[in-house]
């Protein structure tokens, strides 16, 4: 309902891995599991940029249909844990709860399916455990609600700070210029775009 991405990402093996099920939905876990089932994929790891409702809603359908449980910044776990309260201040109630959470990270762990390895960049300022899952080798960056295409992400929920924003910021802009960057919301970009129009960057 808030428009949130979510990703199904391969390589040759056909492991994938899933960032940010916020698919509530009927037809949107639908169109997420016929996607999997068509290209012959076997879901393997489920990761989360940060742990707002709206990125994590589908996460109860993911354990029941696939067993995955989510991996998530070690300083968002007490949100996402709070799933329903975080729901409800947004004005949106839900009746179910989350599957626990299988594994917290921090800054500079990696995270890992068939031959793909991500690295885990902590950008908090959206939220205190808003992390980046970034692979140097495929040049890709999720970058869940911290950068988006010519703008941010909002810094003035609970646990949200300019000033780590600002500071994250500074440290994604050393990302190469053809870093494709895959946000939470809207469509996708690179760091020399962003570089180059995006008016909250400084490069």
């Amino acid at each position: 309902m808030l428009d949130e991405n979510c990703y199904i990402v391969s390589d040759e093996t056909k492991e994938c891995m899933i960032v940010d099920c916020g698919a509530a939905s009927v037809m949107e876990q639908k169109a997420i599991s016929d996607y999997i089932s068509e290209e012959g994929l076997k879901p393997v790891l489920y990761v989360l940029t940060h742990g707002h409702f709206d990125h994590v809603m589908g996460g109860k359908w993911l354990y029941e249909t696939y067993g995955l449980q989510p991996t998530i910044c070690e300083r968002d776990a007490e949100l996402y844990k709070n799933f329903r309260k975080d729901s409800a201040d947004m004005g949106y109630r839900v009746d179910y709860d989350l599957p626990i959470i299988g594994r917290c990270v921090n800054d500079g762990d990696t995270v890992t399916f068939g031959n793909t390895t991500f690295k885990v960049i902590h950008t908090p300022g959206h939220s205190k455990g808003s992390v980046v899952y970034y692979c140097k080798e495929e040049n890709i960056a999720f970058t869940g609600d911290t950068l988006f295409r010519g703008s941010i992400g909002r810094t003035d929920l609970p646990g949200g700070s300019m000033f780590q924003m600002i500071n994250s910021l500074r440290l994604l802009e050393q990302l190469p210029d053809e870093t494709k960057i895959y946000p939470g919301h809207g469509y996708f970009t690179t760091m020399a775009l962003e570089g180059a129009s995006n008016p909250y960057l400084d490069r």
